[in-house]
């Protein structure tokens, strides 16, 4: 089979099991997903989406937001932990948002990125979501099962992102990001892997990391 069978049959699985791609985070605007997503980094979805309810309620955009002190902040979105770093991400990027780009969310990556406590994944993210701008975005799912599908070699999330843009069609990545999220989180978790619930990784994935794998079932066996 050649990669781009390969490819063309991972997404027709993905296609399959998630036709439809809800956002997991919950969220209004450009600029509530871009809070969310924020307080998402080494946070669960469902952490966030019960914490950003009380903090929409106080502030659910930039001019709101800046007439908290970043301690106020801080105390509400605790429970989604780096508390002290996002509550002076979330109050400087608002204030930027109002100085430099007139109270609204830019949508271009350059600017994004430029905002305190906005990398290149969570710039990914709000493109991709708030504006529907094709983009990649890799978190640990989507790193860990591009490796063990064979598609990268899981290097860096870099070079992950790029051999991703590489293989799958442009027009596919806003839902397949999600739809590869997804999977990981039911079919290919990290821990308490099953190759037999895996039917991608069972049919397509890296042959060294199968072997892996079944030496370690076989040894627990014994």
């Amino acid at each position: 089979m050649s990669k781009k069978e390969k490819v063309q049959a991972i997404i027709n699985i993905l296609d399959e099991l998630y036709p439809e791609v809800p956002i997991p985070l919950d969220h209004q605007d450009p600029y509530t997903l871009l809070v969310a997503v924020l307080l998402s980094a080494q946070c669960t979805d469902e952490r966030v989406n019960q914490i950003t309810p009380k903090l929409f309620a106080k502030a659910d955009n930039p001019y709101d937001m800046v007439k908290m002190t970043i301690d106020e902040i801080k105390e509400i979105i605790k429970p989604c932990g780096l508390s002290p770093m996002k509550s002076k991400g979330i109050w400087h990027l608002s204030e930027m948002i109002i100085n430099q780009h007139g109270g609204e969310v830019p949508q271009n990556f350059k600017d994004l990125e430029a905002m305190p406590g906005v990398g290149h994944k969570t710039a990914s993210v709000v493109m991709a979501q708030a504006f529907n701008v094709p983009a990649f975005p890799v978190d640990t799912h989507i790193h860990r099962l591009m490796y063990r599908w064979g598609l990268s070699n899981g290097k860096s999330v870099e070079q992950t992102e790029r051999d991703g843009k590489r293989l799958f069609p442009r027009e596919k990545w806003n839902d397949l990001h999600l739809q590869i999220i997804y999977y990981g989180r039911e079919y290919c978790p990290a821990r308490g892997f099953d190759l037999d619930k895996c039917i991608i990784t069972r049919q397509y994935g890296r042959k060294s990391f199968i072997n892996e794998v079944l030496k370690a079932k076989a040894k627990k066996n014994k």
